[in-house]
């Protein structure tokens, strides 16, 4: 896999934290960074997400925050009680780091190539104005990896 070539970048776009308390752990941050508090919002619902975890169909919905900093986005997860990567990830292994994201401009492309390459997909859904794909790369890379692709030229 070549996150390069096949992305026209290699620089991590975002980095997501699963956290039991949004609400506690987004005042944390904000306090840290010396930054105004964002707002968490919901997924959206099953029938616009179409998340699929595992290959099965879930109605899995998180609260999730950003932070804008710099070239990096900071993502906060609290995911809810339906199965995800987010809420295996938070039952197995506690609070902390789930994904890096990288901005990718073909992703069903870059997922059959990082498939093949032995790294399959643990969860795809859709959101408004892209798509994603979490790669299970916690073998080779120990962390897991998101695919990201906007539909429009300018990533939020």
């Amino acid at each position: 896999m070549n996150m390069k070539h096949s992305s026209g970048s290699n620089m991590i776009a975002q980095i997501a934290i699963v956290v039991h308390d949004i609400e506690k752990t987004l005042a944390s941050y904000a306090a840290f960074f010396g930054m105004e508090q964002p707002e968490w919002f919901w997924t959206g619902a099953p029938e616009q997400s179409k998340t699929n975890y595992k290959g099965t169909n879930t109605n899995a919905r998180a609260k999730i925050a950003f932070f804008h900093l710099d070239q990096l986005q900071l993502e906060l997860i609290e995911p809810d009680h339906h199965p995800s990567s987010w809420r295996n990830h938070l039952d197995e292994k506690g609070e902390g780091p789930h994904h890096i994201a990288f901005v990718v401009k073909d992703i069903h492309g870059q997922q059959a190539d990082m498939e093949a390459k032995g790294m399959p997909v643990e969860q795809t859904g859709v959101f408004h104005g892209g798509r994603y794909a979490v790669m299970d790369t916690v073998q080779d890379l120990k962390i897991l990896i998101e695919l990201l692709e906007y539909d429009q030229k300018d990533r939020p």
